[in-house]
């Protein structure tokens, strides 16, 4: 089947600088630079596609324990509700940590603003080897209304992962399940590790889903080489 949709530079050229003064080099290049962002969103909207399209996933047989909101130990089928798709994002706050993960508080403020909108549609649950009191502490004292936090009962979650090292120190996890009946399968997981990092860069997902760093690509300096969030300022 043919591709029947115009050319990105086409559709670029349609493009019009909102205040006036701009000069012929300035409109040429934002011109360039919007077919390049045309063909961006294209490759976005295929790779969704190819993620929707990925056969199942391996079956989830091990009886993995967590403690609910209200500390009631459950299992994994138990945190999808009445949803068939759980998201799951492990975050760094374990038993040994004063205080969580600056990145991992960025990436959870941003998704507490969403987490309402989002569990219309799939169950969210933020995992962490704290207890889930502390968990649920630390998310009154930043204002975060929507987000349900779950502890891990043991090691073995963050152990299968592949995100607790020996030493306690841990990497989060974005995973996303499928529920089929009482089957729980795998439906993505995201891969990028550090030995996938292009030069001077950190590993990230693409599209890179922390809404801090897609604002700051925005602007003229970007997100810099040395600069990460705090908890305070």
């Amino acid at each position: 089947m043919s591709d029947a949709r115009r050319p990105a530079a086409d559709l670029a050229a349609h493009a019009r600088t909102p205040f006036p003064g701009a000069s012929a080099a300035y409109d040429a290049a934002r011109q360039a630079l919007l077919a390049e962002e045309i063909e961006f969103r294209r490759h976005a909207t295929r790779l969704v596609a190819q993620r929707q399209a990925l056969p199942p996933g391996p079956v989830i047989e091990k009886n993995y324990r967590f403690k609910d909101e209200q500390a009631f130990e459950v299992g994994l089928r138990d945190l999808f509700g009445d949803k068939d798709t759980l998201v799951t994002y492990f975050w760094m706050y374990g038993p040994q940590r004063e205080r969580p993960c600056p990145m991992c508080t960025n990436w959870l403020g941003a998704v507490n603003g969403n987490a309402a909108d989002i569990k219309q549609r799939v169950a969210l649950k933020i995992l962490g080897r704290s207890p889930v009191e502390r968990q649920y502490a630390f998310a009154q004292e930043r204002g975060w209304r929507d987000l349900n936090f779950v502890q891990t009962v043991g090691d073995d979650w963050a152990k299968d992962l592949g995100v607790l090292m020996p030493d306690g120190s841990e990497y989060p996890a974005l995973t996303v399940f499928r529920r089929d009946g009482d089957t729980v399968r795998l439906f993505w997981a995201s891969e990028m590790t550090g030995e996938m990092a292009d030069p001077g860069q950190d590993p990230r997902d693409s599209p890179d889903i922390a809404s801090l760093w897609s604002i700051l690509d925005l602007t003229p300096d970007g997100r810099g080489t040395d600069w990460y969030p705090k908890l305070n300022y």
